[in-house]
């Protein structure tokens, strides 16, 4: 029979609890990008095809889209910015992020630009 050598198994319970805390604040900061990266996906769309859409068009489209992400109130107010040959579409907003120990505000600035 073969015994382990005075070890104990709190090593173990350690990197557990230290992977279940990563997993825990990786997973509530990871959907606060996962929804800037649609946001901002979604305006790169409109950019693209910004020449047959009108500006108001662009503007209630995405913040029907910021608030179906549920993303802040902040986020709806979008600003178009077109000239004879370009077209810039951005928000900025700020998502509050609560942990059990602590609370976080990390500011997200989604912009797409492109030509006309």
């Amino acid at each position: 029979m073969v015994t382990r050598g005075g070890r104990s198994s709190l090593g173990c319970l350690f990197l557990l609890l230290l992977v279940a805390i990563a997993l825990y604040v990786g997973i509530n900061v990871g959907e606060a990008y996962w929804r800037f990266y649609e946001f901002e996906d979604a305006m790169r769309q409109e950019v693209r095809f910004a020449r047959q859409i009108p500006d108001d068009r662009i503007k209630l489209h995405l913040s029907a889209l910021a608030d179906s992400l549920g993303l802040p109130e902040e986020a709806t107010t979008i600003t178009v910015e077109r000239t004879s040959s370009d077209i810039a579409v951005s928000a900025e907003y700020t998502e509050h992020l609560r942990f059990a120990l602590f609370a976080r505000d990390i500011r997200f600035t989604p912009r797409a630009a492109g030509p006309l």
